[in-house]
């Protein structure tokens, strides 16, 4: 989840006697070894949600029991939690990384706290703790049915664990049909996405360019799951609400980077008055700036109206568990 930040960098790269970037294995060690604190601090903060949820789920408060109240044993449920507290703690840093590249790749601020480099840093060693806390959310949320799946051996229990949260389509329970199939295509997306950036003297700065627009695809695939399978924010409550308000600033720098671009290639200008590849590029850039400027307004109005898609809390929850177990 690297950004594009350097406007000429294509231009640089063809001038003769420019040194080629480092070698993949170098940076992508190096970048591993600067991301050790800052995915300290994600599990650290992954550990005070999954504490947080443990505590609401003892006192009563948790609304993952009011959606599924046969949950209502943190401690036999504690696999769950922690998978929950690592997609909250993934959310949060993939919220910060596209915060981060919609920064370095739009209009430059005219003073930064830090120095550019600093900041493109944090960029590249965010996308790399958040593609762990995603895979780390996938993982705990298979060990979860591992345990659940009681009825069958272990060589069943670890394929149904395996094929429910790998498997796109697999999972037929309830809202995890389509909720499910997002989060998978986040996961498989943003890890290539993100590794891309360390091979990108192989593959082309251009190339790796257009490649690396689709991360604003994970981020939106991200959201998509949480508000349609996370179940503290299921209710029509302020929970959800907030968390659609934290798109406002994503959406609203995503239309700024697109109207102010950093490289000079991707300004709009007049449209081109021949008929070649240019004219459809023109008008591609366009939609893309009518589309964000839609998102905008899109997502002030839910904020205000509060109609944000969740449901109503029911006088009598649901008391099923998420899909019938299998069996020999």
């Amino acid at each position: 989840m690297t950004s594009d930040t350097r406007p000429d960098e294509g231009e640089a790269a063809a001038q003769p006697g420019r040194q080629r970037p480092p070698g993949d294995r170098v940076a992508l060690r190096g970048d591993l070894r600067s991301a050790l604190p800052d995915a300290t601090a994600a599990v650290v903060v992954t550990a005070l949600v999954f504490a947080l949820l443990w505590a609401r789920m003892e006192s009563g408060a948790s609304d993952t029991v009011a959606v599924m109240p046969f949950m209502d044993d943190a401690g036999t449920y504690w696999m769950y939690l922690l998978s929950q507290a690592f997609g909250w703690s993934g959310l949060l840093w993939a919220w910060g990384t596209v915060m981060l590249g919609l920064l370095l790749s739009g209009p430059r601020p005219a003073r930064l706290p830090v120095s550019r480099q600093v900041l493109e840093r944090w960029h590249r060693t965010t996308s790399l703790t958040t593609m762990a806390l995603m895979f780390a959310h996938a993982l705990m949320f298979a060990a979860e049915l591992v345990r659940y799946e009681t009825k069958v051996d272990w060589a069943e229990r670890l394929w149904v664990a395996f094929a429910d949260s790998f498997v796109p389509g697999w999972y037929d329970s309830g809202t995890g049909r389509i909720a499910i199939p997002l989060g998978q295509g986040a996961l498989y997306l943003a890890i290539p996405l993100g590794l891309l950036f360390y091979v990108r003297h192989r593959i082309g700065a251009n190339t790796w360019r257009r490649l690396h627009r689709f991360v604003i695809v994970v981020y939106v695939l991200s959201v998509w799951h949480t508000l349609l399978y996370g179940t503290n924010v299921w209710y029509g409550e302020w929970p959800r609400t907030a968390l659609w308000l934290l798109q406002l600033p994503v959406a609203a720098l995503l239309l700024l980077r697109l109207l102010r671009p950093a490289r000079r290639a991707e300004r709009l200008g007049p449209p081109s008055g021949g008929a070649g590849a240019a004219r459809p590029a023109w008008w591609a850039r366009a939609a893309g700036r009518v589309i964000a400027g839609a998102v905008v307004v899109g997502l002030v109005i839910v904020v205000v109206s509060g109609r944000d898609g969740g449901r109503d809390r029911p006088t009598d929850p649901p008391a099923t568990a998420p899909h019938a177990q299998e069996t020999d």
